[in-house]
């Protein structure tokens, strides 16, 4: 029986593809991935809307060995649903392969994530570089300020995702991320952020209260973006059309 990897997109319970919402109707277990993003909808919307229970999937559920989807897809249609794309996390691709080893046939139906929808900023796509992640939990990761000071030697913009935990209501905010980065580049004094470095902050983009707002990292650190999920955009040169893009959203 198959294993359906179904990206739901980014805004509510009706950004599911065509595609991804039959597979949902045929299936005998439904899955929501809960740990790496959250939807801008609750699970109960989603169970009205596709006419089937969810179990959220924590990540000790997915990560498990003895891992109760890839028994159930064994003997039962399975969908595993993902915010955004389904496999833009490591995690998910790590569940595909050993689905696959297990004999369970997958099927992937993709959709928009973060990375494509932060075309919204004015910024072009492909002239981001490298995608990295601030944790929660970061007193003593220097990781994502590496990435940015890597991505703006060559010109690049960098996108920060920020860490959540929904189990404990915990999301990072663009505030968060920014004020990491400042300590960071106080650590460091490699002059790859300040005060005044041009960002971009983004709130539940994708859906229809999403939140761009660009502007030095210090008139962000007033700014309020309210709700999750939030992600950070340091922009690296840009061309002439994305400074016009960008100038939409200061």
């Amino acid at each position: 029986m198959p294993l359906y990897f179904i990206g739901l997109g980014l805004g509510n319970e009706k950004d599911i593809t065509v595609n991804g919402l039959e597979a949902v109707k045929k299936c005998d277990v439904v899955y929501l991935e809960n740990y790496t993003s959250v939807l801008n909808c609750s699970k109960e919307a989603l169970e009205k809307f596709y006419g089937k229970k969810i179990t959220l999937a924590r990540r000790s559920l997915v990560e498990a060995d003895d891992n109760e989807i890839i028994e159930n897809a064994k003997a039962r249609n399975v969908a595993f649903l993902v915010a955004g794309d389904p496999l833009a996390a490591t995690t998910h691709i790590d569940l595909f392969l050993r689905a696959k080893k297990e004999g369970v046939k997958c099927y992937i139906i993709h959709n928009s994530s973060i990375i494509s929808a932060v075309g919204a900023t004015g910024l072009q796509v492909y002239k981001f570089g490298k995608t990295t992640s601030i944790p929660l939990e970061n007193e003593n990761i220097e990781a994502p300020y590496d990435v940015l000071k890597d991505n703006s030697s060559l010109g690049l913009h960098t996108l920060f995702l920020l860490d959540l935990n929904p189990d404990e209501e915990k999301f990072l905010s663009v505030n968060d991320a920014i004020r990491y980065l400042l300590k960071a580049e106080l650590k460091r004094n490699e002059r790859a952020f300040s005060e005044k470095t041009i960002c971009v902050g983004c709130a539940r983009i994708g859906s229809e209260n999403q939140i761009i707002k660009a502007g030095a990292a210090k008139d962000l650190l007033k700014f309020d973006f309210g709700k999750p999920v939030h992600c950070l955009i340091v922009p690296g040169k840009m061309h002439f059309m994305e400074e016009e893009g960008l100038g939409v959203w200061k």
